[in-house]
C-alpha cells in the first residue's frame, strides 16, 4: 500500500479526472493510520464560507461549504468524514465542537464515529450515531441512505412521528415535504458507492462493518 501522502496526492489526481471509485477500490483502508483534519480534495470550484478552498485548509464548526457544477470535496473532521458532491450546500452546525450538518441542497456522503450528530434538511431531521449514510435534499423531498449503523427520521411536517432505523447494509428511504399526504417510502441505492464508503473510513483509520464482503459481489450503487 503507498505511504499516505502517496495516497491523498492520488485521491486529488483521481478526484480532478473522475475517477474516484477505481481509486477507492485500489485504496483499502489502513486501521493503523488516520488522517489529520481539514480538506484532503478540493476539486472544481470549492468554497469555504465563500473563500476559495484549497487541500490542508481546515474545516471548523460553524463554517459552510459549497461545490460548484462538477465540483467535489473530501474533509475529515475528527473521527468523522466527508464526500461531498457538485452543486451542494453543507453547513457544519455548532460552536467549538460540530454537533450536526444543515443540508438544504445537496448531496453528501459521510461516515461517523461514536456520538450522536443530527442532520438537518428541509424535509427533515436525521438523527445518527456511528453511522454511514448518503443523502440528497432539495426543497421538496430527502433522500436518505443508512448504509449501515443506527439513525432516526423526524418528517419536519409531523415533528412528532420517528422512524428508527437500523442497517447492516444499505437501507434507504424517500422522505417527503408533507409526510402527513405522503409516507416515507423505500428507495434503492442510487449514486454512492461501498468503494467511496472505504475510502471515508480509511481517512478514519476505520473499516466499514462490512469489510468489503459485498465490494466482491459487484454491488456499487450507481
Amino acid at each position: 500500500m503507498p505511504n499516505r501522502r502517496t495516497f491523498f496526492h492520488h485521491i486529488a489526481a483521481a478526484g480532478a479526472l473522475g475517477t474516484l471509485t477505481g481509486l477507492a477500490r485500489a485504496a483499502p483502508a489502513n486501521p493503523e493510520q488516520k488522517a489529520a483534519a481539514g480538506l484532503y480534495l478540493a476539486s472544481g470550484n470549492v468554497k469555504i464560507n465563500d473563500r476559495i478552498a484549497t487541500r490542508g485548509m481546515r474545516v471548523l464548526a460553524g463554517d459552510t461549504l459549497t461545490t460548484g457544477p462538477g465540483s467535489t470535496a473530501i474533509y475529515v473532521i475528527g473521527q468523522d468524514a466527508y464526500l461531498q458532491r457538485d452543486t451542494s450546500t453543507v453547513t457544519l452546525v455548532g460552536d467549538s465542537l460540530i454537533s450536526g450538518l444543515r443540508i438544504l441542497n445537496g448531496k453528501l456522503l459521510a461516515v461517523f464515529g461514536k456520538g450522536r450528530k443530527n442532520i438537518q434538511t428541509a424535509t427533515s431531521t436525521i438523527g445518527i450515531r456511528g453511522t454511514g449514510c448518503y443523502l440528497e435534499a432539495d426543497g421538496e423531498r430527502t433522500y436518505f441512505c443508512l448504509c449501515y449503523g443506527e439513525a432516526d427520521l423526524v418528517p419536519a411536517s409531523t415533528p412528532d412521528a420517528v422512524t428508527h432505523m437500523t442497517s447492516d447494509y444499505h437501507e434507504a428511504v424517500w422522505i417527503p415535504a408533507d409526510a402527513r399526504r405522503q409516507a416515507i417510502s423505500k428507495a434503492p441505492m442510487i449514486n454512492h458507492t461501498d468503494a467511496e464508503l472505504m475510502l471515508l473510513e480509511s481517512l478514519t483509520g476505520r473499516l466499514p462493518p462490512f469489510s468489503g464482503k459485498q465490494m466482491q459481489k459487484g454491488h456499487s450503487g450507481y
